[in-house]
């Protein structure tokens, strides 16, 4: 099948000849058709497969009648992070050169000053960041309430526990009578019933299995020690021996760790720059423009830049570690191998990472092999801690004296329970014969009045004021100045 049986508007055909595309990817033949229709949509493909332009081109075809009023969009589209809602935008501008469209993209990091002003112009297509379009709109500057079409993209991390009150909210303020479409690569079953709540009757395309990855990319695991300077030594023998190493987006878990392995790799004169959530806007826009280019060969980042970053000739991607979601793997290692090219992942493994494996080739269900030995895995509680291991019957007796050397402890008043119970009985009555005798030959104690007799005079009256016990100096007589 080619484009031009798919419904779309003679515009649109016209931009995608000219971006030199003819056939639709399995994702966008499926999905076009239902969208043109006013279909709600959730479309589940692998990474890399065309999901974005699958909602785009027919967006485009449905905006050509109308136009937006200022302030209130026509077609809302949210993404989880700045750069892919950014990609979002270069697509638009691609596939609508034939068309008149004012796009408006809402990212934190940038000044509100030119988002303003596109949304007072009118905007047709609004792409958003949730938190970003939620503050415009508590400001009164921005009004839902015209949104036509309304496009939910990497549906399983925007409806995360993190994402699900923001979500909520946006689709309150959209007419109930919008379409929605669902776009991700992962569905886990929990988060699908939490997306057929926002969607009306919606077709289900599905063109590969929910989590599973490209058949182009070798999937490797390699065994590491736990401890930051030998992964990072192995991480660099891993990019010294690569074959065919084009360029490498290495992946960590935590941003610090990112800063770390960046500066490691700079010191050793590595092409190498770094992406995570806390840079600046301008910086994180720097570093992906050079790594197109091809100016860095190595990227180090987090998993923002696990979603949907369509850089189509990555041919490696390395897992400096473990992903802690497994579905965040699939997107890691969707970076390589797009668009029908080769790819190589390699994951570093440490012997606490047992959990985290575990999940990925569950969900996946492939059968990853080790480039060299295997990792010999720690054993860990419930709560993730490590076990130690069982102490042997000699090592807890170690040192341990007998019973008959040990010394006896001493008693106040009383025998301990192994003393008074004898087996003849004899010592028994020679102990309780001592204790009688002593206690006889101690003289009597004297008892003490009660409390309350304890103070009255001979006459057995209670003295009043001082009594009988007057201090001297209150006898003495005092010296009258005249």
């Amino acid at each position: 099948m080619k484009f031009d049986e798919l419904g779309l508007s003679p515009k649109v055909l016209a931009a995608v000849e000219a971006a030199g595309y003819t056939q639709p990817t399995p994702i966008q033949e499926q999905s076009i058709p239902h969208v043109l229709q006013r279909r709600d949509v959730m479309g589940i493909a692998q990474t890399g497969t065309g999901k974005t332009a699958a909602f785009v081109l027919p967006m485009i075809s449905l905006s050509e009648k109308g136009r937006a009023r200022a302030r209130m969009p026509r077609t809302l589209i949210l993404e989880p992070t700045r750069e892919l809602a950014a990609q979002v935008e270069e697509n638009f501008v691609k596939y609508s050169i034939n068309h008149k469209l004012n796009v408006a993209l809402l990212i934190g990091g940038v000044s509100f000053d030119d988002q303003l002003k596109k949304l007072d112009r009118g905007a047709d297509v609004l792409i958003a960041t949730p938190g970003r379009l939620l503050d415009l709109f508590e400001r009164g500057r921005i009004l839902m309430t015209g949104v036509e079409i309304l496009v939910i993209d990497e549906a399983d991390r925007m409806l995360d526990m993190g994402f699900i009150p923001d979500i909520e909210r946006i689709v309150k303020m959209v007419p109930f009578t919008r379409q929605t479409l669902f776009f991700s690569a992962t569905m886990p079953p929990i988060i699908e019933k939490l997306a057929d709540q926002f969607l009306q009757n919606p077709v289900q395309v599905a063109v590969a299995a929910a989590a599973s990855t490209s058949d182009t990319i070798e999937q490797k695991l390699v065994a590491t020690p736990s401890k930051d300077f030998e992964k990072r030594e192995t991480l660099r023998a891993l990019i010294d021996n690569a074959k065919k190493l084009n360029n490498g987006i290495i992946f960590c878990n935590r941003k610090r760790d990112v800063a770390t392995l960046h500066r490691s790799l700079q010191k050793r004169d590595y092409s190498v720059g770094s992406l995570h959530g806390d840079m600046d806007q301008t910086s994180r826009t720097k570093t992906l423009d050079g790594f197109r280019s091809g100016e860095v060969k190595l990227l180090v980042a987090s998993d923002v830049a696990a979603r949907g970053l369509d850089i189509p000739d990555v041919s490696h991607v390395f897992n400096y570690d473990v992903p802690i979601h497994a579905e965040d793997y699939v997107h890691r290692i969707g970076r390589c191998g797009r668009a029908g090219r080769e790819g190589w992942a390699f994951t570093l493994v440490t012997p606490g990472d047992k959990k985290y494996l575990s999940a990925i080739l569950q969900l996946t269900g492939d059968s990853l092999d080790y480039v060299d030995g295997e990792v010999e895995f720690e054993e860990r509680d419930s709560r993730g801690r490590k076990r130690s291991a069982p102490k042997s019957a000699s090592s807890s007796k170690k040192d341990e004296k007998p019973a008959t050397d040990a010394p006896a402890k001493k008693t106040r008043g009383r025998k301990s329970q192994s003393a008074s119970v004898e087996s003849d009985g004899v010592e028994s009555a020679n102990t309780q014969k001592e204790t009688r005798d002593t206690q006889e030959s101690r003289p009597a104690r004297k008892q003490s009045a009660p409390r309350s007799e304890r103070h009255k005079d001979d006459n057995g009256k209670t003295p009043k004021g001082l009594g009988d016990h007057v201090p001297a100096f209150l006898m003495q007589s005092a010296r009258l100045d005249g």
